[in-house]
């Protein structure tokens, strides 16, 4: 295939920009998918595993569309590297109370959602003192 398929799905989108209800409802579809990827992303970055990866992919899909979304991901990935690259040269013990406040969180979290309280009562080591406030 000449120039590709990035040609290709280029030549495509500049088809439907020539059809406003189907460039629309694209732009929408894109808009959804991007938003609810952003969200797990986001809701995701405090627990082990790529959180912050599915930021970036929720927002390269909006980029695709947006340029709002192309301008925080540039920002974004511009702060979240100098962040890693501080926290990689700092003293083992600023790691390690980095560490802490992260596990804080997610115990946090897995608290106020019932989940603390849940898996207890699955192994047998229920507390009341586990039961979630909300």
């Amino acid at each position: 295939m000449p120039g590709g398929i990035k040609h290709h799905i280029a030549h495509r989108r500049e088809r439907l920009r020539d059809r406003p209800v189907a460039d629309f409802v694209y732009r929408v579809a894109v808009g959804v998918v991007g938003f609810v990827v952003l969200a797990v992303g986001i809701a995701a970055i405090p627990y082990p595993g790529p959180g912050w990866a599915i930021v970036f992919v929720g927002l390269a899909i909006l980029a695709s569309e947006f340029y709002w979304a192309h301008r925080t991901l540039t920002y974004t990935r511009r702060h979240y590297d100098r962040a890693m690259t501080w926290m990689r040269g700092q003293s083992w013990w600023v790691q390690a109370v980095g560490a802490l406040f992260t596990a804080a969180v997610v115990v946090l979290t897995l608290w106020l959602f019932g989940a603390l309280a849940w898996s207890a009562k699955l192994v047998g080591l229920y507390h009341p003192a586990l039961d979630s406030p909300l």
